[in-house]
């Protein structure tokens, strides 16, 4: 089980051959579908399969210890690196999604359970996102050196997690490592904490790598940004959210 503390998890960048997400209730649900690059297009009303995303890109995460906050300015400036808008805004802070082109959202694992802000934002917001690409980053692990089960068990709950929402189909899901620090930990998650030692597993380049991947995703045919801005982050893991 993971520390509960100010760890980051983050989701593997590509789904394992032959993934099955499993419905509410237990129940095995459909191997879910990535909006390729065409559908994504397609579901803009873009043409020549690629999505082109004309509004500015929502980064938005849910960060207790302010490591997911971290990772997802990471994100959303590495977006406006590579000519797109993107804005990096607290998820309890989000009212509207109406003046977004795309949804890149972001939320660390404590105890193997994701941010209930972010469930709490997939309920809040599931109209508008059903007419979005969303790209979805999750921090989990953070022993070091690395732990295979630790990540194996992290990436397991992430994908229980995002069963629980069958409409949502994300055009990426990434898992990165996260940050612990017990001495920021707050009750109740300071009596889990142990004698584990701090330690911070968040790898930046990975990270901006990814959202470089994302921005060219969302770029039009020309390969110049859309008019506007407008970009989709993809997750990847944030050490303490």
């Amino acid at each position: 089980m993971q520390r509960a503390s100010d760890r980051t998890f983050a989701l593997p960048r590509d789904r394992p051959p032959g993934y099955r997400r499993h419905g509410c209730g237990g129940r095995a649900g459909p191997p879910p579908r990535h909006r390729s690059q065409a559908r994504v297009g397609s579901h803009l009303g873009l043409s020549n399969g690629v999505s082109a995303v004309a509004k500015p890109i929502l980064v938005t995460y849910a960060s207790r210890y302010g490591s997911t906050r971290e990772v997802a300015d990471a994100i959303a400036a590495t977006l406006r690196e590579e000519g797109l808008e993107a804005a990096s805004i607290a998820m309890e802070a989000v009212r509207d999604l109406e003046p977004y082109g795309a949804v890149v959202m972001g939320a660390a694992l404590y105890m193997y359970r994701w941010h209930r802000s972010a469930r709490h934002f997939l309920a809040r917001h599931r109209r508008v996102l059903l007419q979005r690409p969303v790209a979805v980053f999750a921090l989990g692990p953070v022993k070091d050196p690395h732990d295979d089960n630790e990540w194996q068990a992290s990436r397991a709950q992430l994908d229980k997690e995002l069963a629980r929402f069958r409409w949502l189909e994300p055009i990426a899901v990434q898992l990165f490592g996260g940050r612990f620090d017990p001495a920021r930990l707050r009750f109740p998650l300071d009596r889990f904490a142990g004698s584990e030692p701090a330690s911070d597993i968040r790898d930046w380049p990975a990270i901006r790598s990814w959202a470089r991947k994302v921005s060219a995703t969302l770029r039009p045919a020309d390969g110049h940004p859309a008019d506007g801005g407008g970009a989709a982050v993809t997750a990847e893991r944030d050490p303490c959210a």
